[in-house]
């Protein structure tokens, strides 16, 4: 029984709590269903992070210091580069006014072409499980959606509060350029931030508490990205502890325990904090609900997607599944069906592809070495360095490899790592092998255009069985 009275023009058969991709793929898939719906967006402008102030203006800033890169050094004898001119203000003019437009017509211009779907701003609480209040009105879902993303988490450091901070959000609306920064974490997100404006001219640290950056992934593939990255001038300090961070005079300095255990200190005009991600559940109210969360306030979920209350569910950055914007496009889909279908349809992750858009790329797809040791899988690696490959030859960069990982058994791939220059294209060739269980042969008895990168796929499941090395170029 309804604790509070909802008018009946306040009562929906689905509640959608945000208005991100996650939001916006449950909230067009409702209406296809003729579900009634309102969609609660108080966060971000609508289209959430991805569009506002993640995917869309950091791969714009990285395709615009990619640019300098290119102007500034060249591979090739007579060739000649210069440092080139560089309007920072011009550059977030333009990156500001992409997102706008793509925000437009991504997101806002859909809504007339959603007539089961209502659409308010405001900040949603649970008053109880199924009832919600914005801006003083009550709302009833008979299915609920929870779908508000996730933010930074700031760590517990001495002093960072009584600094002027900035995230991966606030960084990329300065129109001024920074002269230095100091970035915590080294996370995807930091090392994208950190190569894009190291490019663009400003002195970056990377300060990370892991011996490692991209702390989850093998050594091999996080030596081979550091290495790049410190030659283009980055400063990188693995396995430290940050003891204090204060403003002295205009800039910023930290002080940190190193890796030898000797303190140090360094300074930068601007500090970005990026120690990983924490979901916006603070004021929901879900004390309400009996929705269980992380100590991070993600919401925990079922491959069904539902919370630990009934007809409630979350999708996108909010929850403890992986954090892209196709994975929660992926959710918004799912959810709905599971909400109002009698045939479930679970979330599967298990062929999930992903890129670092750092310079090289960083790319991978199903399980690495460690994980197929773990789960005690017979498995054997093999990688194929870009100095083997023509296309990689031809084009006198040669930065990186192709990891794969097969099960020797049967020949079928378990995963990818890639350290390439647009290895993320790679992707969706392994993803499909893993995928529908095509055996290496099968990818090695394929044409493979000659001069391009995905020939190194063939070459390196090739290198399995065969010295590739002592082969011509077209012998394959």
């Amino acid at each position: 029984m309804d604790c509070c009275n909802v008018d009946t023009e306040k009562k929906f058969d689905l509640i959608i709590i945000g208005g991100g991709s996650a939001a916006f793929a449950a909230a067009i898939h409702a209406d296809s269903m003729k579900v009634s719906t309102l969609m609660i967006n108080g966060g971000l402008p609508f289209g959430g992070t991805c569009v506002n102030v993640g995917c869309v203006p950091s791969k714009f800033l990285i395709r615009a210091a990619e640019s300098i890169r290119h102007a500034s050094v060249s591979y090739f004898n007579g060739v000649n580069t210069g440092k080139p001119t560089i309007n920072f203000a011009e550059i977030i003019k333009q990156k500001t006014a992409l997102v706008n437009d793509m925000q437009q017509h991504k997101y806002m211009d859909l809504l007339p072409g959603l007539p089961h779907l209502k659409v308010i701003e405001g900040k949603a609480k649970f008053i109880e499980k199924n009832i919600v209040e914005v801006n003083g009105e009550l709302y009833k879902g008979s299915k609920i959606i929870i779908a508000t993303g996730a933010t930074t988490l700031i760590p517990q450091i001495n002093g960072i509060n009584d600094v002027p901070y900035l995230t991966s959000k606030t960084l990329f609306e300065l129109e001024e350029q920074p002269q230095s920064l100091i970035i915590l974490g080294a996370g995807y997100i930091a090392l994208e931030i950190a190569q894009a404006y190291q490019r663009m001219g400003t002195k970056v640290t990377i300060i990370q508490r892991s011996k490692s950056i991209l702390s989850k992934e093998a050594k091999d593939v996080t030596d081979e990205l550091e290495k790049h990255l410190t030659a283009e001038g980055i400063i990188i300090q693995t396995g430290t502890t940050v003891n204090k961070v204060w403003k002295e005079g205009n800039n910023i300095k930290v002080s940190y325990i190193n890796s030898a255990y000797e303190t140090e200190a360094i300074e930068a005009s601007h500090i970005v904090v990026a120690t990983g991600t924490k979901g916006n559940t603070e004021e929901l109210g879900l004390e309400k609900t009996g929705i269980e969360t992380t100590e991070r306030g993600l919401i925990k979920v079922d491959d069904l997607l539902r919370t630990s209350a009934e007809d409630i569910f979350a999708i996108g950055d909010v929850t403890t599944n992986p954090a892209f914007v196709y994975t929660a496009a992926y959710e918004g889909g799912k959810a709905v069906i599971n909400a109002f279908k009698a045939h479930h349809k679970k979330a599967d992750f298990s062929v999930l592809p992903w890129v670092v858009f750092t310079d090289p790329q960083v790319a991978g797809v199903g399980i690495d070495e460690r994980e197929a040791e773990e789960k005690d899988i017979p498995h054997q690696v093999t990688t194929f360095y870009l100095k083997d490959i023509p296309r990689s030859i031809v084009a006198l960069d040669t930065r990186g490899f192709i990891k794969l990982i097969r099960n020797p058994e049967n020949d079928l791939l378990l995963g990818a790592r890639i350290v390439a220059p647009e290895g993320g294209e790679l992707l969706m060739q392994l993803s499909l092998m893993i995928k529908y269980k095509i055996p290496l042969k099968e990818i090695i008895g394929m044409f493979h255009p000659y001069l391009t990168l995905s020939e190194g796929v063939k070459l390196a499941a090739m290198s399995f069985t065969t010295d590739v090395k002592k082969m011509s170029c077209c012998a394959s």
